[in-house]
């Protein structure tokens, strides 16, 4: 086996929509509860986040839409790959979180799937308000003319 295309530790997945879609005011790490060969597809990468949230069910947080294809060499039990995934956070963050999520507005947005050193899989979740229209062509904006400094600044250099 060719341990080489495997992720040991470090990021696996990354939702790049998130920061422009919602403004983010807090970030929680949590662990996730897998089952079967699901570690061995997070290794390879073959895990999708962009459309998954959380969601509250009875006092327990829930990880929805999180795609994580099925390992080819598994054995013959595959969980289903966009499953509920049970959140793992101290009862204080659940709280917290709760209490926010109860707000107008508020959502719990995956942000990063990846490793810790110790080999643990482990998802940062965003707290955040979701933008209205005109921020988002304000986020542009300003994205763009950063660009154009860093342009200029490189001409004159």
């Amino acid at each position: 086996m060719n341990k080489g295309s495997f992720i040991t530790s470090g990021r696996v997945a990354q939702n790049r929509k998130a920061r422009f879609n919602y403004q983010i005011e807090e970030t929680f790490e949590a662990g996730l509860v897998l089952q079967g060969a699901e570690v061995k597809s997070l290794r390879a990468g073959r895990v999708n986040i962009n459309e998954a949230f959380a969601e509250e069910r009875g006092g327990e947080l829930f990880l929805l839409n999180m795609q994580i294809n099925a390992y080819g060499k598994g054995s013959v039990f595959k969980p289903e790959e966009k499953r509920a995934r049970k959140l793992l956070l101290k009862k204080r963050e659940i709280n917290q979180i709760f209490g926010k999520i109860l707000r107008k507005g508020y959502s719990l947005i995956p942000l990063d799937v990846y490793f810790t050193s110790k080999g643990l899989a482990k998802v940062k979740l965003g707290l955040g308000v979701g933008k209205s229209m005109i921020d988002k062509r304000q986020t542009e904006k300003d994205r763009d003319w950063k660009r154009e400094q860093n342009r200029l600044m490189k001409r004159q250099a």
